[in-house]
Formats: structure tokens, sequence, C-alpha cells
């Protein structure tokens, strides 16, 4: 064998480890852009928005300005609030929407296999969860407040109706979505209707599932933020409410900005878990 063929591999091999490095390398300078121009554009409106406040040009009493904004949530960090700290504020509203999101994942997960698999079950109850996602489940929130009175539980169940039809259209789709010569090969190799749905239905669905987490924990925020606005004793909506009330649009946007933060680290939680559990899919394009 001549000296040729036996050193192409190694050139080969050479070649291949370059273009790796050449694709990591362009991946982190697209990173690093990415994350540089979404800092420059939060700075021009951040920067624009305090200028034309100063200038009068837009209202700063009705819009405030993020010094403004700033020095309310530090108000809020040292001194705390009229309810209490800022972070006893933060934790009831987070727990409410936590245990919210909880309930309506199982449920809609649940219920969402459970009609995918079964073609009788589905034909029954169809009509009514689709009168029901039809229904302005936001308008809810004053009832439960009703029912349940101004406690967490109350802001638990709005953010159960809101996270339930997400998860439940997902997982029902990802269920029909499920390869059917996959559940062929495991029938002949004898699974029974319970170890194809746990072993091949459900694993096959979950990319579905995950996808409407990301989506459904913010629907859960929002749910316990209404609730709280509509009547509550501690949370993030009733300093929302409260700043409302006494038309202070700092402490308004103040507590959007505080929920924006929790959202956000709710999600880069939900992507790490994602990214942990699908480690075998092919990397795509970084955000």
């Amino acid at each position: 064998m001549s000296p040729e063929v036996l050193s192409t591999p190694v050139v080969d091999t050479a070649k291949t480890t370059d273009r790796a490095h050449s694709r990591a390398r362009a991946a982190r300078k697209r990173r690093t852009m990415v994350l540089s121009g979404r800092i420059l554009l939060l700075v021009a409106v951040l920067g624009l928005w305090e200028a034309l406040s100063r200038a009068k040009a837009i209202d700063p009493f009705n819009f405030s300005m993020p010094s403004q904004i700033w020095d309310q949530i530090w108000t809020w960090i040292t001194h705390g609030t009229a309810q209490g700290s800022l972070g006893e504020q933060i934790w009831y509203t987070l727990y409410e929407a936590l245990v919210g999101w909880v309930f309506g994942v199982v449920v809609g997960v649940v219920l969402g296999i459970a009609l995918g698999r079964i073609t009788f079950l589905a034909d029954v109850l169809g009509p009514y969860i689709k009168v029901l996602n039809s229904l302005p489940r936001i308008v809810l929130a004053p009832i439960f407040v009703i029912w349940f009175g101004l406690g967490p539980l109350s802001k638990i169940a709005s953010a159960v109706v809101l996270v339930f039809f997400p998860v439940f259209f997902n997982a029902f789709q990802g269920a029909r979505e499920v390869d059917r010569n996959l559940v062929a090969n495991a029938r002949i190799l004898g699974a029974s209707d319970r170890r194809v749905t746990l072993q091949v239905v459900i694993p096959s669905a979950t990319t579905w599932i995950f996808t409407s987490l990301h989506v459904s924990f913010g629907f859960a925020l929002i749910g316990a933020i209404v609730g709280e606005y509509i009547g509550a004793t501690k949370g993030i909506g009733l300093l929302v409410a409260t700043s409302q009330g006494t038309f202070n649009a700092a402490g308004v946007y103040a507590a959007m900005v505080i929920l924006a933060a929790v959202a956000l680290v709710a999600e880069g939680l939900l992507t790490f878990a994602e990214r942990r559990i699908f480690r075998w899919k092919p990397a795509g394009s970084e955000d």
C-alpha cells in the first residue's frame, strides 16, 4: 500500500478538525455580536426614553423615566414595600405561578396524551375543550377571587387555566404525531398499550411538551399577576395595583421590570433543562 493512501485519512481528519474549530469560532463570534446588539439596543431605548422625559417631549408624570424606575426599585430593595419586603412580594407571586404552572402542566400533559392515544375519548371531550378554550380565561380571575378569596388559591387557579390549554394541545399533537412505524414495531415486539405509551409515545412527544413549557410559564405569571391585581394581600400584582392607585407610574414600571426579570430567569432555567435532556439533538443556531 502506498504512503499517499496511508496519509490521506490523517489529512482529512485534520481538515475536519480545522472546520470544526472554524465553526466554533464563528458561533462564538455570532453569540458575542448578538449579545452586543441586544445590549446596545436596550441602552439606546433607555437613553432615548430618559432624554425625551427630561426634555418634556413626553409627559414624565405618565411615562416616568428609567432613572425614576431604578430609584423606585432601589427604594423597594432597601426599605421594602407597604406590604413587606420586596423579596417577600416576589416569592409570593413566584409561588403562586409555580404551583399553578405545575398543576396546569401535569393535567395538560396527562389529558393531552390520553386524548391523543384514545380516539373515543378525544371525540367525546373534544367539543367541550374547544368551547372552554374559546372563553377569555382572564375574566375568570374575578370569579376565582369570589370562590377562593384573596389568598393564593385564587391566583393558582388563574395560573392553572392559563397554563393548561397550551400544554394540552401540544401534548395532544405530540401524541398524534408519533411515528406509526415505531408504534407498530413496539407492538410486534410484544409491548402492551401501557408500555407503548410510556416508552414510545411520551418520549416522542417530549419535544412538543417542552415547547409549550416556555410559553406556559409566562402564562402562569400572568395568571398570578392578574389575580393579585384584582384582589390580594401580597405580590407583584398588588404592587402594580397600589402604584396605579397612587398615580405612581415609576412604581408600575418598576413592578413590570421585576416581573420581566423573574420571567427571564425562569426561561433560562427551562432552556438549560431542555438542553440537558435533549443533548442528543444536533445543535441549532444560537440565539
